[in-house]
Parts: structure tokens; sequence; C-alpha cells
């Protein structure tokens, strides 16, 4: 494989630190050979692809602790976080290592933008991203895959991700974690007990291949609302970070970035900056509502033929002038 840079400015490049194998070729042909897999054609197929692709996966490694500068104005209330993971970042940039940091738990009510943060980390580091909605996990084989002796059963994330991948440790989001339910027989948290432990997830085997992979070098960040209803050995795997809601001056901040970017993304022909009383609108809203609620308004401005937005552009149900709603 070779590896391919994107085009950021040279502080922000992010060079490939190596290569890891996460499963032995070898086991796999030991497996597609001893498994009954011809009564399990997903099973054969898995087994067949993971030949073709090999075992080996980039470790990728951060070229300076400053390349996740940008994240502080990205996610202004998330500065505990993002100086944590620069001293694991001065520490890999010292040893000439792969990224790594502890496993994290975000707490904080919903909103604050906790899964966004996630998504520009991954974007931030390069290592790829996966997201699990915890929400709607109902059984631990989501995770860890279900025996290949159940009708319908297939991997699960953690060695979909690995294999189909091209990173050995990419970003793994478990969003809202604290609401993962359903039958206690089938926990869906039982798979992080050793996903989480460094040593254990070396030699992680998941239910349907049954076949080695190492899912050590793995980035985790759980993001929760409440984390009573957490496991106790599950929160002492990880770093738990209480995020605030953004302040007043960080939500201008998220505010003013957001309606530039969308901007660069659209040839609307809207003022470069937001008005101030834009701004203070903005800055009253959670940041998950901030784009849904900018883009109506933008939409409320060329109805009224204008190029440049008004505060009253965010009423929920405002018309342009003349128009009425049907009523019935």
């Amino acid at each position: 494989m070779r590896a391919t840079r994107d085009e950021r400015p040279a502080e922000f490049q992010i060079p490939i630190a190596g290569i890891r194998q996460i499963y032995n070729v070898a086991d796999v042909e030991r497996a597609l050979e001893d498994h009954p897999a011809a009564r399990n054609e997903m099973l054969a197929a898995t087994y067949e692809k993971m030949r073709k692709l090999g075992g080996d996966r980039y470790l990728i490694k951060p070229s300076s602790p400053d390349a996740l500068d940008s994240l502080y104005d990205d996610c202004p209330n998330f500065t505990e976080v993002i100086d944590d993971l620069k001293k694991a970042l001065a520490l890999a940039v010292s040893g000439n290592e792969p990224v790594s940091f502890t496993p994290m738990l975000l707490l904080g009510e919903p909103g604050i933008g906790k899964t966004h943060f996630a998504k520009c980390l991954s974007e931030t580091l390069g290592t790829g991203y996966e997201f699990v909605g915890m929400s709607s996990l109902t059984a631990g084989w989501i995770l860890s895959g279900a025996s290949s002796q159940w009708t319908g059963s297939k991997a699960g994330k953690v060695a979909s991700t690995l294999i189909h991948g091209d990173y050995a440790n990419p970003v793994m989001v478990l969003d809202e974690v604290d609401k993962a339910g359903g039958d206690s027989r089938y926990d869906p948290m039982g798979a992080l007990y050793g996903l989480l432990e460094h040593d254990t997830a070396k030699k992680f085997k998941d239910e349907f291949i049954e076949v080695d992979i190492d899912a050590s070098q793995m980035l985790w960040v759980a993001t929760a609302n409440d984390e009573r209803s957490l496991p106790e050995p599950i929160l002492n795997r990880m770093n738990v970070y209480a995020v605030p809601r953004p302040d007043k001056a960080q939500a201008v901040m998220i505010a003013t970035r957001l309606y530039r970017q969308i901007l660069d993304e659209h040839a609307w022909g809207f003022d470069a900056e937001p008005p101030a009383e834009v701004l203070e609108r903005l800055a009253g809203l959670p940041p998950r509502d901030m784009r849904k609620r900018l883009l109506a308004a933008f939409g409320n401005a060329k109805l009224d033929k204008r190029d440049s937005l008004r505060a009253s552009d965010f009423d929920a149900q405002r018309l342009p002038q003349g128009k009425r709603s049907i009523g019935f």
C-alpha cells in the first residue's frame, strides 16, 4: 500500500507512522478450511474478503501536538479535552509513535457538540471514523459480532471497521452510551470490558469471524448525558470529561465559524460576515441547532429577496411579506 497525504498546510500534515498487522492471513485461511463456512455464505465471503485485503493496516502518527490547535476554534467548550489530547500527541511525536490516547467519555447536556467534536477530532488526526448510536443498541453482538450458527449473523462493528478500513487506529465513537439497553443476557456493554483494555484488545475475537483481531490501537470516544447508569468498570477504563455548554463568547465563536463555513460551501451571495444581531440570535442556541436554524434563516432571507440576514429571519414560522399560511 502507498500512503497519500491530504492537502493541508505543512504544520497539519499527518504522516504515516507505519504498518500494523491486525490479523494473520494464515489464520483466516485455516479458519476457511476448518470452519464449516460452506454452510454460511456470508462467513465464507468475509474470509475471502479478509484474505484479499490482507491483514496490514496503516498506523497514523501526528507530526506535531499543534495539529489539534484548530479544534480550539471549532469546539471552544472542549478546551480541557483538547489540552489533554495535546499531551498524548506530544508523547507520540517524541517517541515517533502512532496516535494513542486513553478512551474518553464526554459528558454533557444534549446539543452541546459532543458528537461534532468527535468527528472534528477524527478529521484532524486523519485516522478514519466510525459511529455507533448506542441508544438503538440492544445487544452486544452489534459491536462484537454474532455466532455464524445464527441465522442472519454477521461481523460486528469493530471487526468490520478494521477489516474494511485503511487504518489500525480509527476513531470509534459510541454515541449516547448511557442509553444502551436491551436483554441483560446480551449486554451491549459487554464487549467493551475487553476492547477498552489495551492488552486484551490485542486479541479481540469477533464471534462471527472467530479469528484474532488486534483492536488495541482503536481510539475510543464515548458520549453521554449522564454517567450514573454506566457500570463502574467501564468508567474506570475511561478519562471522563464534563463538557460545559458554550459560554456567550464561545457560542459567538462557533456561530461565526458555522456562518462562514456554510457560505464557503455555497454561492448564495450573502455578506461575508454575519451581522451582530444574527450572532446574538445564534449564540442563544445549542450548537447542534445552529446549522438548521441558520439554513432556515438563509432561506427566509432569499424568499424576501435579500442577500443579508436579519434577526427576524430566525422566527420559526416567518413567511415572506404578502404571503399567508393556509388554514382549515
